[in-house]
């Protein structure tokens, strides 16, 4: 592949390394395949509704390996498995429209899969000679029913596949696909269409999907093949050429959460050109009110099935109306730190496409696997470390240690996709830091947020926005002061990936800047936590004319009137928070305002001062196409209400926290990969110097 023109030479020669990475390895660029990497290809098929099935039996395989072995030892040896075999017992015979099986029995082999269209060269007839043209790649699944070996070959990749085996192999519509020496011919599912042209024009940059009517999507010649949470294909710009097939057709534009969806349904004539004029309504402007959405968390490059290109992120980012992007220098499973060199040449620098509304740099994402992730936004300069823990190298120094150092750089911090099992408020902590040790769970957390090292915690993410928040209360309850934000994790360089093929953006912290948007006024705002957090609604707090980051100085007695408001087709319940739990909410009973997201729902409620408190807005949200997760969601950060000078500590709170700190101790004493006890003492005196800080707050 080839890099993009006008680029930084050594930007560039990164870009062209990771094409060869592509081209050799595939989909994981060569990456140490540990767990999540090798599920890589396999979530590439699966549902995201399958995903809890896929690893059940991923558990099950490893626990029928090694029986009478702890939970966690098994968790640690979750890469060991057959994936492929995995990956066919958990579809069950179930085949995605773009998975490909090859059905190989005792008594012969055969193909089973949807029909593809391609298209025939423009203005060609079926009658006419000429091979179609334009077909996706396509996943190929072998699934033997021998009870013999059996050999498969893919453009000359060839494997050997056990008895009641299974494979599976990227290919093209026109791959030669060889079983046993006898080749299967891939074409025999393609049904060659004659095309038909459209222009799509919006008037601005924009998010656009065209969908045949057997599902398929259809994209601009050279432009990445894209497919959303919910399987919907799409890719952005405005005032865009494309071939389809000349068949009923729906063609969608939005831009971004601020935007409605506009569609249009058209049959093109074949050979015929088609102006498509559509154009998003807004829903809210955000920025009309000095606010300005941000994703903390997005990859250029990260493995993957494509090269990223900051190209392409421009597009996104414009066409999303994301008016802040992060995208993070990190590593994988190995050493190599992707896009290290587009922070080392841009670091404390907007990207070029930045303009007066929309802003990019480059950030850090630095990572340990069994203490958590971070993100750094803003960074003056490059870090001299991205990651512990991987490849051998131990768990050490703390988390700790990385954050200090990316705050002296003057970055905005906090920690990343925190927690994907589930929690309540009600649950301990023991079943959220254990037991699967490196699942990449913000477990120092709850350290560093007693120490005053983060910012702010990812309530809104690809894991569990539930489990997210009912830590973040636990976090804020005892006297902790962290800003709510969201980062997405979205991966520019994977096309077909649930939450990571999502545009950046699908979820954003929305930050209430002083002056003009800048990374600074950004970055200022967040940590003064004028925040809210979203999958789509808008969402306003006031306690007493005051928002998110205030601080009230109050006195016991006092009456403070709360009002919250939110805006949204998918608001179903907005509900006001204290430190004693939900305070009040108003829900929708009606669904007559769903096609529209102009009516705003409020609630309004005294809350008479007893103690020190905090008060949040959330938001409940019903199921919406557009919310590209499991769960839509929004919340506030904390309105602080201090009285006689201190702070909110609830006793519950302050103990669940001591609770975590002697969990986490045994996870890294367990689990821990440390060079000696120095290494180990250097944790257990963080974890102590936190225990301290909360001790202090009982009382």
């Amino acid at each position: 592949m080839c890099a993009e023109p006008m680029l930084p030479e050594k930007v560039a020669g990164a870009l062209e390394e990771y094409g060869r990475l592509l081209s050799r390895h595939g989909i994981t660029w060569g990456e140490p395949e540990i767990h999540y990497v090798k599920f890589f290809a396999r979530r590439r098929v699966l549902r995201p509704a399958l995903f809890d099935r896929f690893w059940g039996l991923v558990f099950e395989a490893v626990a029928q390996e090694y029986p009478g072995t702890p939970h966690d030892q098994l968790a640690a040896r979750l890469a060991e498995p057959d994936y492929d075999r995995v990956l066919r017992d958990t579809l069950d015979g179930e085949l995605p429209g773009h998975l490909v099986a090859v059905r190989v029995g005792p008594d012969g082999v055969s193909l089973e899969g949807a029909p593809r269209m391609v298209l025939l060269p423009f203005g060609q007839s079926t009658e006419s000679q000429g091979a179609g043209r334009g077909g996706e790649r396509v996943s190929l699944l072998f699934d033997s029913s021998r009870d013999e070996d059996c050999v498969a070959a893919v453009d000359g990749t060839e494997r050997r596949i056990a008895p009641c085996g299974a494979w599976l192999v990227e290919a093209d519509p026109g791959s030669t696909v060889v079983v046993d020496g006898a080749r299967l011919r891939l074409d025999a599912l393609l049904r060659p269409t004659p095309a038909a042209r459209l222009r799509l024009v919006a008037g601005m940059p924009c998010r656009w999907s065209v969908v045949a009517d057997d599902g398929s999507g259809w994209f601009p010649q050279d432009t990445p093949n894209r497919y959303d949470f919910h399987n919907r294909p799409y890719f952005h710009g405005d005032d865009i050429v494309l071939d389809v097939p000349a068949v009923p057709l729906k063609v969608t534009v939005t831009r971004g959460m601020e935007y409605e969806e506009s569609s249009l349904e058209l049959t093109p004539a074949p050979g015929e050109e088609h102006l498509v004029s559509l154009t998003p309504e807004r829903l809210y402007d955000a920025a009309a009110r000095g606010c300005y959405g941000g994703d903390m968390h997005v990859h250029l490059n990260w493995a993957g099935d494509t090269v990223g290109l900051p190209a392409d992120a421009a597009a996104a980012q414009l066409g999303e109306d994301l008016h802040v992007l992060n995208l993070l220098a990190g590593n994988v499973s190995g050493r190599r730190v992707y896009d290290r060199e587009a922070l080392e040449v841009w670091a404390d620098r907007d990207l070029p496409w930045s303009d007066a509304a929309h802003v990019a740099r480059m950030g850090v994402e630095y990572r340990n696997d069994l203490l958590g992730h971070i993100y750094a936004f803003a960074l003056r300069a490059a870090p001299g470390r991205y990651h512990t823990g991987f490849e051998g190298d131990a768990d050490w120094p703390p988390n700790a240690d990385g954050l200090r150092e990316l705050r002296g750089l003057g970055a905005l911090v906090g920690y990343s996709h925190p927690f994907r099992t589930p929690i309540s408020d009600a649950d301990p902590p023991k079943g959220v830091v254990g037991p699967s040790p490196r699942n990449c769970a913000a477990r120092e957390l709850v350290a560093d947020a007693a120490l005053g090292l983060v910012d702010s915690l990812d309530v809104l993410t690809h894991a569990s926005i539930p489990s997210t928040a009912a830590v973040y209360r636990h976090l804020i309850g005892a006297g902790n002061r962290l800003a709510v934000t969201a980062g997405t994790d979205a991966m520019i360089s994977f096309t077909r990936s649930d939450n990571q093929s999502n545009p950046p953006g699908w979820a954003r912290v929305y930050a209430k800047v002083e002056g003009e948007l800048t990374a600074r006024t950004f970055a200022a705002a967040v940590r003064a936590g004028r925040t809210f957090a979203t999958t789509g609604p808008w969402l306003e707090l006031s306690v007493d004319g005051h928002g998110p980051g205030h601080v009230i100085q109050a006195r016991r007695g006092q009456r403070l009137t709360v009002t919250a408001s939110a805006v949204g087709p998918e608001v179903a319940a907005v509900r006001i928070r204290t430190a004693d739990g939900v305070r009040a909410g108003a829900e929708r009973l009606s669904a007559d305002f769903r096609h529209s997201g102009e009516e705003t729902l409020t609630v309004t409620t005294a809350l008479v001062v007893d103690g020190p408190t905090y008060v949040m807005a959330e938001v409940l949200c019903d199921p919406h196409p557009r919310t590209m997760t499991t769960t839509g969601y929004a919340l506030t950060s904390p309105v602080y209400v201090d009285v006689d000078g201190r702070h909110v500590a609830r006793r519950e709170d302050v103990l669940w926290c001591l609770e975590w700190l002697e969990e986490l101790e045994k996870l890294i004493k367990q689990h821990g990969r440390l060079a000696g006890p120095y290494q180990l003492g250097d944790h257990l005196s963080l974890l102590e110097r936190a225990r301290t800080v909360y001790r202090g707050r009982l009382g």
